[in-house]
């Protein structure tokens, strides 16, 4: 996965995002090359997420180019130029359902990494 996949997939599951999904839609369309798709349980959570990414994002000296519907909350859209990400409250992503709308585009969902378990000495 590449770097800024990754960092936005590692920061989302870090404040409890679930069903994230990457979407590869270059072949598809100009807009981006990566749609990232994520579920949060309600708007306060989805405003974290959005927040724990644009820091995680801003540390590599990425700007994003845009970010709308935070203040609202149901769905947060962050454009990255070559990846954009819509967080989504469950019952939004249930509605708007963008995971049907690109179902030609390849997917990958994402699996946090598994934490290093030490054995006892």
């Amino acid at each position: 996965m590449e770097k800024n996949l990754q960092t936005i997939c590692d920061a989302l599951s870090s404040k409890k995002a679930v069903l994230i999904k990457v979407l590869n839609v270059k072949d598809l369309t100009s807009i981006a090359d990566y749609f990232i798709l994520t579920s949060t349980r309600n708007k306060k959570q989805s405003q974290a997420a959005a927040d724990e990414v644009e820091e995680k994002m801003l540390a590599q000296g990425v700007h994003p180019l845009r970010k709308e519907g935070y203040r609202e909350g149901d769905w947060i859209l962050m454009d990255y130029g070559d990846v954009v990400v819509h967080i989504f409250t469950d019952d939004e992503r249930r509605r708007v359902e963008l995971d049907t709308l690109w179902k030609d585009a390849p997917s990958e969902d994402y699996v946090e990494p598994e934490s290093e378990v030490k054995p006892e000495a």
